[in-house]
């Protein structure tokens, strides 16, 4: 009876680490859903519509841009209705999960002009936070970006 529990105990662990072994591997598919989650909001600053972005950023929301400035939600999505891109593309995404937080890195190059109807041209390398909320729902909690010398 002991040598059977044993052995259950054994092939249930062997089971259980395999299966973390697995997730730790894949993520769980959060390195990709967190990677579409980071194109879908260049979709949204392409198409100006901050209808589609604003599911996207959680309400305390913090952006600190290329500049240094810092600007919440609300501001932000302002910002993406009215900048117009002729080039808006991220490259080089990488996505690092931490539980319910993941990190997401990239190259961003933008060409157009912004908010305030200035031209842009720019290649820029960015840091997003996002969190799993109560309700399973990814949200970025706090972006920065840099820009790259070229």
């Amino acid at each position: 009876m002991k040598r059977t529990f044993v052995w259950c105990t054994v092939a249930l662990l062997s089971l259980l680490v395999a299966a973390q072994a697995k997730e730790n591997k894949t993520g769980g598919g959060t390195e990709q859903a967190v990677a579409a989650l980071e194109q879908k909001w260049i979709d949204a600053a392409m198409a100006s519509n901050p209808e589609l972005l604003a599911p996207l950023l959680a309400d305390k929301f913090v952006n600190t841009d290329a500049q240094g400035k810092t600007i919440g939600r609300v501001e932000t999505l302002t910002h993406i209705k009215v900048a117009k891109w002729q080039t808006n593309q991220i490259s080089d995404v990488k996505v690092t999960v931490f539980g319910n937080t993941a990190i997401a890195t990239g190259n961003w190059t933008g060409k157009g002009t912004d908010e305030n109807g200035k031209p842009v041209d720019t290649h820029e390398r960015w840091t997003d936070t996002w969190m799993k909320m109560s309700d399973g729902k990814w949200q970025c909690i706090a972006s920065h970006s840099s820009t790259i010398k070229m």
